[in-house]
This record gives C-alpha cells, structure tokens and sequence, in this order.
C-alpha cells in the first residue's frame, strides 16, 4: 500500500485544466462518416473544409526530386530562405506590397503559425476579441492558452463582420489586448472591405491593441475584391497557409507575417516548440507558387459549385444564406426544418449519407440555428448533395 493511500489505489493526475476545451465539431462529424463508410454505406462529404483536388503538380514534382536527392533534415526555425522570399514576392505580384523577407515565418501549417503568434503577443490572461460565427480553433486555442477570447457577435446587417464599435465597446468594459478578423471568413465565406478593414485598423491602432487577420483563403474569392491587413497597417500579424488556395492541406505548412519586433520572439518559440517546418512540404510549396494555371482551374470549379448553391439552398427552403465572397463554405439557417443544428446534421448523415457541419462549431450562441456546406468538393459531389436534399426535406 503506498504511504498515506488508505485505499490502496495509486492517486492519478487528471488531465490539465487548459486541456479541458470543446471539441472541433467538424472532426467529430468526419468521425461520424467514417464509421457509417465502414459499415458499408456512402458519404456525400459536404463537411470537410478542404479541396478536393490534389496539391499542384509542380509542388508534388519538387517534392519527390527531394526525396531522391537526399536526406529530409531540419531547415532554419524561421524556414527556407528562398520559401520566405518568394512569400515575399508573393505580396509584391499581388497586393503592390514590399514586404522584408526577415519578417516572414513559415510554420507547420496555419494552426503553429496561430500558437506562435498568440504566444508571442499576448500574457497570460489578456483578452483577444474574437468575431462569431468564426473558425472555432481560434476560440479553443486561445483558452488553452490561457488568453482569454472575448465573443463579439456579428449582425447580417453589419455583412457579418465586427464594428470598431462593436470593439470599442468590448475594450470598455474590460481591456482587450487584440482583435483577430478573417477574410473571407469560414463559416460565412464573407470578405470584409477595404473600408471596413482600414477603420478596423485604425480602431486598433487607437486602442492599442494588435490586429491578427487570418487570411487562408486569400486567392478564394469570386467577385469581392480581398485586401491582406498588411496593405493598411504594416504592424498587422498576417497569418496564412498554403492548404485551401494552393490545396495542401495535408502538407501542414503556412506562414506569418509580423513586425520585425515579433520575429526573434517567435523564433526562439518556434526553436523550441516545433524546431522547423517541413523541410519536404516547403519544398514543395515554394514550387506551388508556379502553378498559376491549374490553382485557378481548381478555383473556377469552386465558383461552379457555388453558383449551384447560391441557387438551390434557397429554393430548397434553407433561409439567410449568407454571404458567399470568398472561401469554399454556405452557411445558412436551418429553421424551417429544426431548432437544434447538431441534431438536423446527424439526422441528415444518417438519413441521407450527406456529412455536413452543425453551426455550433462556429458560434456557440446562434449555431443551433445554421449549418456549414462545403463546396470545395467535385461538382458530381455537390449535384448529388442537391439531389439527395430535395427528396429528403419537406416541400
């Protein structure tokens, strides 16, 4: 018997406070989908935010010459040299910006470059603002962080974006140490203008506070013009990837961009936590960067698949669509059919085999109302999902 057990029994450490975080619902209902695969029926993968076509020939070519030509060893923390200056360029082509290669850092995907910059931002129990409905990692990530994310919802009125007032209002009842935006925005797929962006800044500029603009589906947008936060505020966090424009999800590599005040900071974060990214996936997407012509094929067939739901969700009796500018997402309300979205998205995959995400993943508030379509997939895909929709839902 150990000393001082009455019982008997070992004590057991339970698991940490900061590991008690909600989980990422998508992944949830991947699971859901692969259980009903393997007891032999079909999915119709509406859920997953990733393309559904493979990484650009050039970048899975560089990648197996790699391969052959030697070990795959550590690079610097920071990466390649050569990748963080054709990221570089790439603001130059494409925004008419000139960014110093010395303040880009590539990580192993956008979810490290997110830990690296809210560890290098932000102490201990500071507040991040955090617009609803939103990628729910930001929320979960900060919490288990120890930085606290403050909710401010969004308003169809308002292109469901955040307001400086809305802000401002937030960092008068306690203060915020940061204000994170996304555009376009996952669920909602909304682009936030360069007005909007540019008085957003200067709210954060006058409040004292940093502006992180998740930008990952730059490149995905289908009419909305896009502005990166760089090109209205050089000290913006920028955080981007490679996985939805350049369809390397699975490759695990992004990039930050961040004043020069941050780099050694999160250097010496990345140093120890991740030591580098990937030496074979930033080879691999220093090549993407040439493949112009086949990214922009992937993207015309995304705006196909759009286009069929921009008309069919409406017609089917889905209310407030949102607004579909950019990304690969519908998010619209499924109150004609149910008040509880968990429940209609796993009644729908049962029932129907079709895999969709509940809006509780996005906005624990008003989620129960809404659902997230991926259209990111083939167009068989999303014909099929129509289909299927229109002879299981009530007319």
């Amino acid at each position: 018997m150990a000393k001082g057990d009455q019982t008997g029994e070992m004590k057991r450490r339970q698991p940490s406070r900061r590991s008690q975080i909600p989980p990422f619902i998508v992944m949830d209902v991947m699971r859901a989908a692969a259980t009903r695969i393997a007891s032999g029926h079909d999915v119709v993968h509406m859920e997953v935010g990733e393309p559904g076509t493979p990484a650009p020939q050039a970048a899975i070519a560089a990648a197996e010459r790699a391969l052959r030509a030697g070990p795959i060893g550590y690079t610097q923390a920071l990466g390649m040299d050569a990748l963080r200056q054709r990221i570089a360029r790439h603001y130059r082509d494409r925004h008419g910006l000139d960014v110093d290669p010395g303040r880009v850092i590539v990580t192993q995907g956008s979810s490290a470059a997110f830990i690296l910059a809210f560890l290098a931002a932000f102490n201990p129990g500071e507040r991040l603002a955090v617009p609803t409905p939103g990628y729910p990692a930001y929320r979960h990530t900060t919490a288990a962080l120890d930085i606290e994310p403050v909710i401010i919802e969004t308003k169809a009125t308002e292109r469901w974006a955040p307001t400086p007032a809305a802000v401002r209002a937030a960092h008068q009842e306690k203060s915020l140490a940061g204000l994170l935006v996304a555009s376009p925005n996952n669920p909602t797929g909304t682009v936030i203008s360069r007005d909007d962006l540019t008085t957003l800044a200067a709210c954060c500029r006058d409040l004292g506070i940093w502006l992180i603009s998740d930008e990952i589906y730059h490149g995905l947008t289908y009419g909305a013009p896009e502005t990166t936060a760089l090109a209205v505020d050089d000290d913006a966090i920028i955080v981007n990837s490679f996985s939805k424009y350049w369809c390397m999800t699975g490759w695990r590599v992004g990039w930050l961009i961040v004043p020069e005040r941050l780099v050694r900071p999160i250097e010496c974060l990345a140093q120890n936590l991740f030591i580098s990214p990937s030496l074979l996936s930033q080879v691999a997407a220093l090549a993407a960067f040439e493949a112009d012509e086949e990214l922009e094929a992937y993207k015309r067939a995304y705006a196909r698949n759009r286009a069929i739901l921009m008309s069919e969700l409406p017609a089917l009796g889905f209310r407030e669509v949102l607004p579909m500018d950019g990304a690969f997402y519908a998010y619209c309300s499924v109150e004609p059919f149910s008040n509880e979205s968990k429940a209609f998205a796993a009644k729908l995959l049962a029932e129907t085999g079709i895999a969709a995400t509940p809006g509780l993943d996005f906005d624990p508030a008003h989620g129960h109302r809404y659902i997230r379509f991926s259209y990111a997939g083939p167009e068989a895909t999303i014909v099929e999902c129509v289909r299927r929709l229109k002879g299981w839902l009530p007319r």
